[in-house]
């Protein structure tokens, strides 16, 4: 949540880190969006838009592929970008971090969403106090001196303002990339400590059994920070770790299979209104409405993989831009006096030919199957990636999808 591309080098411990880590090679550090030297925004950007921010910056470097690194709440936007963009990814190493921040029926031992909410409310309302910034940091890392606390401290409370700090933590309550953990097909290294407040033991382990093929390392300590405690141990296991990637020992990224949102969409009742109309002045309304498809599917960088009779079935690389695109897409075929239903799922796609294929191009369909007029509906998972977007829901509860073992739980975007 908070960083700082220049203060954290006028903090020793933290400076001393980033030394070391660039002796292993190319080093880039960037703030996020809204934080540290960067401009200010309202609210929280979405772990979509911070996906583009990180290939903008590999972009301005002239970077094609990286390790990325992610600690704590980073975790799940590293993970997230290495299942999307493989191609990008050279492997993952996530520190301290989890799939998501409050408790679920797959992860009982996070703390609750009133829990979190409370933690939130008592770090706003302090985050100007000094003392109360170096305890806060003191808690997580225990091994800490008074120096360091306050040194962690400074940079924490000059990196971002009392309230964009409350909305990064409260987006941070709807992250959950649970579903997109087995998808990831890079070489992957979890690291850990016993940190509070969270069962990191636990939260770690759930990454490395659900990441294929991921490695599993508990660092000793308790300390939140890999700066401090046994630098040189997690030093020792990210260097062994690089090694084989570089000799190539580990497994190579599938560029073929990727995360992926799938659109589907079709024109309501359009046999009856093709009957009304006649051949001619249907296929005229049929070529305005594949030219209102495409317009929008340009705009929000979507990818049209097929086009069957009056149905569109495109591809996204991130979920929030998918749902954005159905409702213009809407919108701009109301225009012609039709009405579309539309729907979405973020699941692996295989990519043959530039063609998307697999289980979850099935899902989309059926999820789309079951859209009413007008309505887009979209998978649960869709609705966990995007957190933070403003994006609002209403359950439709779990459905039996044709063809699919098992229920998906299905949810109608709010206008």
């Amino acid at each position: 949540m908070t960083h700082h591309v220049e203060l954290p080098w006028e903090n020793p411990p933290q400076a001393r880190f980033f030394s070391r880590l660039a002796s292993l090679g190319r080093l880039l550090l960037f703030d996020k969006r809204g934080t540290g030297m960067s401009d200010r925004v309202v609210g929280a950007p979405t772990l979509e838009a911070r996906m583009d921010d990180i290939r903008a910056v590999m972009d301005a470097a002239g970077v094609e592929r990286a390790v990325l690194g992610g600690l704590g709440d980073g975790g799940p936007l590293c993970a997230l970008f290495a299942a999307t963009y493989p191609e990008r990814t050279t492997a993952l190493v996530l520190i301290n971090s989890g799939p998501r921040f409050v408790r679920s029926p797959e992860l009982p031992w996070l703390p609750t969403r009133a829990e979190r909410e409370r933690e939130i409310e008592e770090v706003a309302r302090r985050w100007g106090d000094r003392e109360a910034a170096a305890e806060q940091f003191g808690r997580g890392s225990p091994s800490a001196t008074e120096e360091e606390r306050r040194g962690f401290a400074r940079v924490m409370r000059l990196s971002v303002s009392p309230g964009s700090a409350a909305a990064y933590l409260r987006m941070n309550l709807d992250v959950d990339i649970c579903d997109v953990l087995p998808l990831i097909r890079v070489p992957t290294l979890v690291m850990y400590r016993q940190t509070e407040p969270f069962d990191a033991v636990r939260t770690g382990r759930y990454l490395a059994e659900h990441i294929p093929g991921a490695r599993l390392v508990e660092l000793p300590g308790r300390d939140f920070a890999p700066q401090l405690g046994d630098p040189d141990r997690f030093f020792a296991e990210l260097e062994s770790f690089l090694k084989e990637v570089v000799e190539g020992e580990a497994w190579e990224a599938e560029p073929d299979r990727v995360l992926a949102t799938v659109l589907f969409t079709d024109i309501v009742d359009s046999t009856a209104r093709a009957a009304e109309l006649g051949d001619r002045a249907w296929r005229q309304l049929l070529q305005k409405h594949h030219e209102a498809v495409r317009s929008q599917l340009g705009r929000f960088r979507g990818k049209e993989m097929d086009t069957a009779g009056d149905g569109f079935f495109a591809s996204f690389d991130g979920p929030a831009r998918a749902i954005h695109c159905a409702f213009a897409i809407r919108e701009g075929i109301r225009e012609l006096d039709l009405d579309v239903r539309a729907g979405l799922h973020s699941g692996e796609c295989e990519l043959v030919d530039g063609k998307a294929g697999g289980i979850a191009v099935h899902i989309g369909a059926r999820v789309a199957s079951l859209a009413e007029p007008g309505e887009v509906l979209v998978s649960s998972t869709v609705k966990d990636l995007v957190a933070g977007s403003g994006i609002e829901f209403e359950d439709r509860g779990e459905h039996h999808l044709k063809g699919i073992a098992e229920a998906w739980r299905l949810f109608s975007v709010l206008p």
